[in-house]
């Protein structure tokens, strides 16, 4: 087990501070022997807007953070998470799902004219918005637990504005090198290089815009029809103005806004305080062991002093602008490259890795009392948010299970209530609307029960007793029926009102369902 240095005190550490001007110091560029200290400051951190606070400077203008390329564990899993969900993205509106003739066969569409939402083999209508609430509840609740396990994972990982701008960095790196070559370039007059160079990147980025306003608009009509109609001009207007936007919106905060969007615009880290409590694993600087830092000396051992070489190594490569040594930071979004580049830094001077890693609060005051590291999974927290997704799950499982490819409406004619015939019979005329969710046409057969001597009829087809009315595949029918009670059965009832019932059955499987009403009739 790893022990951790007796802390110095502050004349100490302003003592090491001024030993920095002995002659076998290494070079001020260097935070140790061959390792390079990186000229970076932390330009959003906590400490800058409370000074910018209490001088009344509210608003400044951005300091442009300059990542460094990182390379490591995390950095991989990064570009992992960036190549599926991408693919996924792009690709997606493109994969085809056979329903049968008639039907969209694209797997995910958002069919806004015939409003349904197809997902691979199941339709959602619009009457079934309720499953949608269902899964964007869900996706809230695991976002919550998985926010209290292990802190803002989404925001580094997952977060639309992580991906997009990590993809934008990579592209800026490709044209204009790695951090200090960009900060060059920015320093340099407009030459032809630079202008190259600029527009290289500025360019790249509109066309990953593009492509991403593009794929968006697919998802709600047909992609290969859209795409064709896009091309030739022939798409509606919506297509246009929505790819537009989400073309510019993509331009601007994952080319131009970047980190801005995490520390200004977005509500979450904000939110996310609330569910984060002191077993979250959260990406943390061990200052029990890195503290006191200070570049490492030619003569220097390790008694007395901190693991940390003060290298800016973890601020450099920082999408956010921040220096995680300073602590919990609501800019932080637990992306963890900084972990690479320190493990990079202590294998250099041989030191063990994790001098920045995920751990919790609990944790570190463990581990700074000699203890080991403690990870607390379960809890009432986690169990909380564990439980009311499987509640939420049950119901949407019974929801999805009880899904009927059968409905029937039914709309008594308001105007009149009822027709009084000249044999002294009472008819009341309904509207009679069955959807057919089945990707096949089906023939169901209309019937009453319920009102006892009454007979029914279908506008077009009155001489059936039992009418069977044909409903093409994933479509609705909207027939007139007609129910009429003869005048000794019109006796029977004393009540203006006689519930009854109309039944729908599927001729080919016996698939049956019915809706309640009332018959009308003139009072006594």
């Amino acid at each position: 087990m790893w022990q951790a240095p007796s802390r110095p005190t502050t004349t100490e550490w302003r003592f090491q501070a001024m030993a920095t001007t002995e002659p076998d110091i290494t070079s001020p560029t260097e935070a140790a022997e061959g390792i390079e200290k990186i000229d970076v400051k932390a330009v959003n951190r906590k400490k800058t807007r409370q000074e910018q606070h209490a001088s009344a400077m509210e608003y400044s203008s951005r300091v442009k953070v300059y990542p460094k390329k990182a390379r490591g564990y995390f950095r991989n899993i990064k570009w992992m998470v960036m190549a599926a969900t991408t693919a996924a993205y792009y690709l997606l509106p493109w994969l085809r799902w056979d329903r049968g003739p008639g039907l969209p066969n694209q797997a995910i569409l958002m069919d806004i004219q015939d409003g349904r939402i197809f997902f691979f083999s199941l339709a959602i209508w619009p009457q079934e918005l309720y499953l949608i609430t269902g899964f964007l509840v869900l996706a809230a609740l695991s976002l919550f637990l998985f926010t209290s396990i292990a802190g803002r994972v989404w925001c580094g990982y997952l977060c639309w504005q992580t991906v997009w701008t990590d993809m934008m960095v990579a592209v800026e790196r490709f044209w204009q090198g790695d951090r200090n070559s960009r900060i060059l370039l920015d320093k340099e007059a407009w030459t032809a290089n630079k202008i190259y160079k600029k527009v290289m990147t500025h360019l790249s980025w509109i066309l990953i815009a593009a492509a991403t306003g593009g794929a968006f608009i697919l998802y709600f009509r047909d992609a290969p029809t859209l795409a064709l109609e896009f091309f030739r001009g022939e798409a509606p207007l919506p297509s246009y103005v929505f790819f537009l936007l989400l073309t510019g919106f993509t331009y601007l905060l994952g080319g131009i806004a970047r980190e801005q969007v995490c520390i200004y615009m977005c509500p979450w880290p904000r939110i996310q305080g609330a569910m984060l409590d002191a077993d979250s694993l959260l990406v943390t600087y061990r200052d029990f062991r890195g503290e006191p830092r200070g570049p490492l000396r030619k003569s220097q051992g390790w008694e007395g002093r901190g693991d940390c070489i003060d290298c800016h190594a973890c601020v450099a490569v920082c999408p956010m602008g921040i220096d995680i040594r300073d602590g919990p930071q609501l800019e932080c979004i637990q992306c963890a490259l900084c972990v690479d580049a320190c493990n990079e830094i202590m294998g250099k001077v041989h030191k063990p890795h994790s001098l920045i890693a995920y751990d919790t609060y609990r944790s570190i005051q463990s581990e700074k009392k000699g203890g080991g590291l403690q990870l607390r999974l379960v809890r009432p927290r986690t169990l909380l948010y564990a439980g009311l997704i499987s509640v939420v799950s049950a119901f949407m499982i019974y929801a999805l299970a009880s899904k009927t490819v059968l409905e029937l409406n039914v709309l008594a004619e308001r105007n009149p209530l009822f027709v009084q015939l000249s044999d002294g019979g009472v008819r009341n005329t309904y509207t009679v609307k069955i959807l057919n969710k089945r990707y096949e046409p089906h023939t169901f057969e209309l019937s009453i029960e319920g009102i006892e001597g009454a007979h029914m009829s279908v506008l077009g087809e009155e001489s059936e007793a039992k009418p069977q009315i044909t409903v093409v595949p994933d479509d609705l029918r909207e027939v007139r029926a007609y129910v009429t009670l003869p005048h000794d059965a019109v006796a029977k009832y004393p009540d203006e009102k006689i519930p009854f019932t109309f039944i729908v059955t599927d001729t080919a499987d016996g698939t049956r369902t019915m809706r309640h009403t009332n018959f009308r009739k003139p009072a006594k």
